[in-house]
């Protein structure tokens, strides 16, 4: 039996895992193509066309699974200053960085 206070811990790690990587939001399929090609060839210019890393850091699942879920959205639509990492704000909508961060966790750079 679990009791009041096991239960209050399962439900703290099962929202704080939720809100560390939520589910992919929707976008059109027209427009998932659009982002995965502009992954795979803009992005892959610097990470690697396998994503595996070059001039900027690897983002294949294992190398961004400790990373926080906002921080990537984040790095995604503002960049890093100091840094290669452009802006994408001007191109990509905070879903649809959302969504390609999930993507990334997935496995986009292996050919998915």
């Amino acid at each position: 039996m679990i009791r009041p206070a096991g239960l209050l811990v399962v439900s703290l790690l099962a929202a704080a895992t939720a809100s560390a990587a939520p589910g992919p939001v929707s976008v059109p399929t027209e427009r998932q193509a659009e982002l995965i090609y502009l992954v795979r060839q803009d992005c892959g210019s610097c990470h690697g066309l396998t994503l595996r890393g070059g001039l900027g850091p690897p983002l294949v699942p294992g190398a961004i699974a400790d990373k926080d879920h906002e921080l990537l959205i984040g790095t995604i639509l503002d960049g890093r200053p100091g840094t290669p990492m452009p802006p994408w704000r001007f191109e990509i909508s905070p879903d649809e960085a959302a969504w390609l961060v999930h993507r990334l966790r997935e496995g986009l750079g292996d050919g998915k």
